[in-house]
């Protein structure tokens, strides 16, 4: 009887306790997140940057890991001259661009405007002197052809995702992306060969002397009607040109072999500083191709048979390169109805 009442206490005891843990027990749980940030509470790049900065002083910013192979490049973790570098060319190298090939646009349109077409005083006379032969030509549309191309492609880079993608649509912009690489990364080398030849073939013409200076004190005689300046077979105006695309093709054809082959660059940083120059040289050189392409077809009648058919008229001729015409004269290379008008 005594072991039965024990039970029963026991048990009376058990129920009473599980009574007084139930209300504790049905409480609702807390809510779960509807989202998960693994990031929330993690450092942002910029107090990294700070505090790498004050705990770090004379190391710069630059984060090394380790490894184990020989390449020690490989072990830079974090390089923040990498976003100064980033933040130009997605943002300080869209305003040279604009402003520098816009530019020309506009001052173009404008002289165009303004002066209208150069025409030749004297008429067309319909005397032919030859003025650039079928290798000189074909040398100048190898080049011009491949600076074109190698224009719109490099252009492409720098504002094509801004300009053509929202045109044409992502796939069509990838796949037209990768042609442009291929196209630029193998183009380049006619382009180098052309201008090595170019220099070769017309470096004797470009040297600078004193009739450059009275052309440019005249203005080429572009600005008003009436008498050209002397030159000889290239004025003033046309070194100039000669000399950028020698300068700024030296500068694109060294610059661009550093990006093509980034192992002989000498690092990281070297790289971002070739690929900056090579940008700014680029669109440069577009803006200064685009002065010439206007001076030889619209901006100058009789100017684009130069560099066409290769003769030129003999009146264009002694407008614009008199001295050369003289010189000419005196090889014997004109026309015998020509030669005694060659020295007017």
């Amino acid at each position: 009887m005594r072991l039965m009442l024990r039970s029963l206490v026991a048990a009376f005891l058990v129920l009473a306790a599980l009574a007084l843990a139930a209300p504790a027990s049905a409480q609702p749980a807390p809510p779960q997140p509807t989202a998960v940030n693994p990031t929330a509470l993690s450092v942002q790049e910029r107090q990294l940057m700070e505090q790498l900065r004050a705990g770090t002083p004379g190391t710069g910013t630059t984060v090394h890991g380790r490894g184990t192979i020989p390449n020690t490049d490989s072990y830079v973790l974090i390089q923040p001259q990498g976003q100064a570098w980033r933040a130009f060319h997605q943002g300080a190298m869209h305003w040279v661009a604009g402003i520098a090939i816009l530019g020309m646009l506009a001052l173009l349109a404008l002289f165009y405007l303004i002066r209208g077409t150069i025409r030749v005083e004297h008429g067309m006379s319909g005397l032919k002197i030859l003025r650039f032969s079928s290798f000189e030509r074909l040398i100048h549309w190898m080049v011009a052809s491949c600076f074109i191309l190698l224009g719109l492609s490099g252009l492409n880079v720098t504002v094509g995702k801004f300009l053509l993608l929202p045109l044409i649509g992502e796939d069509a912009f990838a796949l037209t992306s990768q042609w442009a690489k291929y196209a630029h990364n193998y183009l380049a080398w006619p382009f180098m060969l052309g201008l090595a030849v170019m220099f070769l073939t017309w470096v004797g013409h470009n040297i600078p002397n004193r009739v450059d200076i009275e052309w440019i004190k005249q203005g080429g005689g572009m600005l008003a009607n009436g008498a050209h300046p002397p030159a000889r077979k290239f004025n003033a105006g046309q070194k100039g040109i000669f000399w950028a695309v020698m300068v700024g093709g030296a500068v694109l054809s060294l610059s661009g072999i550093y990006l093509v082959f980034p192992y002989t660059a000498g690092g990281v940083l070297a790289l971002q500083f070739w690929n900056i120059v090579h940008g700014l040289a680029g669109v440069l050189l577009i803006a200064v191709i685009l002065a010439h392409i206007y001076i030889g077809t619209l901006g100058m009648q009789g100017a684009s048979e130069a560099m066409t058919t290769g003769d030129v008229d003999l009146n264009w001729a002694k407008e614009h390169h008199s001295l050369w015409v003289q010189e000419e004269a005196e090889k014997g290379k004109l026309h015998p109805h020509a030669v005694g008008q060659a020295a007017e």
